[in-house]
């Protein structure tokens, strides 16, 4: 799934040299021409990097940084004094970039911070096609929209996920889980994975889990 980066910068012409130079890079790409744009936008997306420009109309980058969490910001700006960049990156950027840059140089950024973020992600991040889970925080998100599972579902989702390939027969699914979620039965077991399977399909129209008649369950290709 390519990584969705968010521009936020009020030059029309920066933004499209940049969508055009990241569509090329594989990533996709969202705009906000200003800080009241970009906090709309952040209410109901979660882009994976962000470039924020400091001069906005309304609210300005700074105003919008601390507004920003979980979310890498790369900052550019015109300004060059080094307090005005220690404070940026004590607030909450992850990286500061001087305008005009050398667009070879802004894609080595990203690909550094995107390179950190994997490494930290890996321990605690499992994704299959569309689907991420944190198992650390229990978020489960479906093309990037947060799906809300009852402990059993999320104990289910996360095994078949650790086995994408394999086919987890109903026995070891149960002894699997149980130390998780005790009261799942044999008898309870399919409708939990029916409602599973309702939840992911909402929101991506997709089925992702698939039955082996007779065996068990898999995630499915």
């Amino acid at each position: 799934m390519k990584k969705n980066i968010l521009i936020i910068d009020d030059d029309i012409y920066i933004n499209n040299m940049l969508n055009k130079v990241l569509i090329q890079a594989k990533y996709s790409v969202s705009h906000a021409y200003s800080g009241t744009e970009a906090l709309l936008y952040l209410k109901n997306a979660t882009p994976d990097l962000i470039l924020l420009d400091l001069m906005l109309p309304g609210l300005s980058g700074e105003e919008l940084l601390p507004q920003i969490s979980d979310i890498p910001v790369i900052v550019m700006s015109a300004k060059v004094d080094v307090k005005d960049k220690v404070a940026l990156l004590l607030g909450g950027a992850v990286d500061y970039i001087t305008k005009p840059f050398e667009i070879e140089e802004l894609l080595a950024r990203i690909t550094v911070q995107f390179r950190k973020v994997n490494k930290t992600n890996t321990a605690h991040i499992l994704v299959y096609d569309e689907i991420s889970m944190d198992i650390t925080t229990h978020d489960v998100k479906v093309n990037k929209q947060t799906v809300k599972l009852t402990k059993t579902e999320f104990a289910i989702l996360k095994l078949l996920m650790e086995n994408p390939k394999q086919v987890i027969t109903k026995s070891v699914l149960l002894d699997r889980i149980s130390e998780d979620t005790p009261d799942c039965m044999e008898s309870s077991l399919r409708v939990h994975i029916s409602n599973l399977r309702k939840k992911l399909r909402n929101s991506s129209e997709k089925d992702y889990i698939e039955a082996v008649w007779g065996i068990g369950f898999k995630m499915a290709e």
